[in-house]
């Protein structure tokens, strides 16, 4: 697939001579067609939806393209939910909220907004219902499969080092707890 440069160099001289830099340049219609074509990857699985990690482009007007394109965001901190509710994804299903080290203001952030709560470990179980008073009934927990990762020799990762997620064992542990306190839907 020969990649090709959405702009030329006689466009880009333009720019410059009228926008001062450094910017950031983007493609609207790439970013467009790529959210229309993983979606239309996969369309097999109804209901799938795409959340956007706003700490990749924590830029507003790309955020409004791809809600225009049916994307949500994943959050991971204050700020994050905070740009998600202003650039109007605040709707029940279209903020993820995952995050690692997470104060309750965040939690409780991510509750009024109704984003899907995506718990990070197993003890964050207790934190998140002493935050917010209750477990939500849709809840999502981050899954660690432990092992290695290669292509051929090369080691490209090794998710068992990570301290991020949740083992097998404390899943079904997890989820186990969380339908005690209220959980309807993984």
């Amino acid at each position: 697939m020969e990649k090709k440069p959405f702009v030329t160099k006689e466009q880009l001289d333009k720019i410059v001579e009228k926008y001062p830099t450094p910017f950031h340049l983007y493609d609207e219609k790439g970013i467009r067609q790529t959210a229309r074509d993983l979606y239309k990857a996969f369309s097999w699985n109804e209901g799938f939806k795409e959340y956007f990690a706003v700490k990749a482009t924590p830029t507003p007007a790309i955020l409004k393209i791809l809600q225009e394109e049916g994307c949500g965001t994943d959050c991971s901190s204050l700020t994050e939910l905070m740009m998600s509710d202003r650039c109007g994804f605040a709707d029940g299903n279209s903020i993820m909220f995952s995050s690692n080290e997470t104060p309750a203001e965040e939690f409780i952030l991510a509750k009024k907004l109704g984003a899907i709560i995506n718990l990070d470990d197993i003890t964050h179980i207790d934190f998140l219902k002493d935050s917010i008073g209750y477990i939500p009934k849709r809840i999502s927990c981050r899954f660690n499969p432990g092992g290695k990762f290669a292509i051929a020799n090369t080691i490209m990762d090794n998710p068992g080092d990570a301290k991020y997620g949740f083992t097998k064992e404390q899943l079904i542990d997890g989820f186990k707890k969380l339908q005690k306190l209220g959980a309807k839907t993984f």
